[in-house]
C-alpha cells in the first residue's frame, strides 16, 4: 500500500490527466471549427495521450492496492481570440502538469517509495517532451503563422501526427 499522502496526490493526478484530455478536446474543437484540421489533429492525438496517462495512474493505484477516487472534471471553458492562444494555453497547462508530477515525485522521494519513483520516471521524461512540443508549436506559429502559406504548411505538419499508445508497462 502507498503512503496516504502519496495516494491522495496520485488520485489528484488522475483527475488532472482527465482535465488535460478535456482541455485538449476543447482545443481540438476550436481548431477544427476554424478549419485548421492539422492543428485539430495534433490536439486530438494529445487528448488520447492524456486519457491514457489517466488510465496509467489508475492502474498503478489498483496495482498498489489503493482505491481510486474520481472527482468532478471542470469544463475548461476557454475562449480564444486567435490561433496562437490555444497553443499558449496548452504550453502553460503542461507546465502545471509538470509541477504536479514533480511534487508527487518529491513526496515519493521523501517517503523512500522507490517503486512510485520508478513509475513516475516515465512521466517526468514525458513531461519534458510535452512542454517542448507545445512550446515548439507556439514558436513555430510565431515564426510562420501570420503568413497564410506558413500557416498552411504548419497546419499540414501538425496534421501528420499519429497516435502512439504509451510504452509504459505496469
Amino acid at each position: 500500500m502507498l503512503n496516504k499522502e502519496l495516494a491522495t496526490l496520485l488520485n489528484n493526478q488522475i483527475n488532472m490527466e482527465w482535465y488535460s484530455a478535456y482541455l485538449y478536446l476543447q482545443i481540438y474543437c476550436y481548431y477544427t471549427d476554424q478549419n485548421l484540421d492539422g492543428f485539430g489533429n495534433w490536439f486530438y492525438v494529445q487528448t488520447q495521450e492524456e486519457r491514457d496517462h489517466a488510465m496509467l495512474f489508475t492502474k498503478y493505484m489498483f496495482n498498489n492496492g489503493e482505491k481510486v477516487v474520481l472527482k468532478d472534471i471542470k469544463a475548461p471553458n476557454l475562449s480564444f481570440n486567435d490561433f496562437r492562444e490555444p497553443a499558449v494555453a496548452a504550453f502553460e497547462h503542461e507546465k502545471k502538469v509538470t509541477a504536479s508530477i514533480n511534487g508527487i515525485y518529491a513526496v515519493a522521494y521523501d517517503q523512500k517509495d522507490f517503486r512510485t519513483m520508478q513509475f513516475l520516471d516515465w512521466f517526468v521524461k514525458e513531461q519534458g517532451e510535452e512542454e517542448k512540443n507545445t512550446d515548439d508549436i507556439v514558436k513555430r506559429y510565431d515564426l510562420f503563422g501570420k503568413d497564410p502559406k506558413g500557416l498552411y504548411m504548419l497546419n499540414s505538419e501538425l496534421g501528420a501526427r499519429v497516435y502512439a499508445p504509451p510504452s509504459l508497462v505496469l
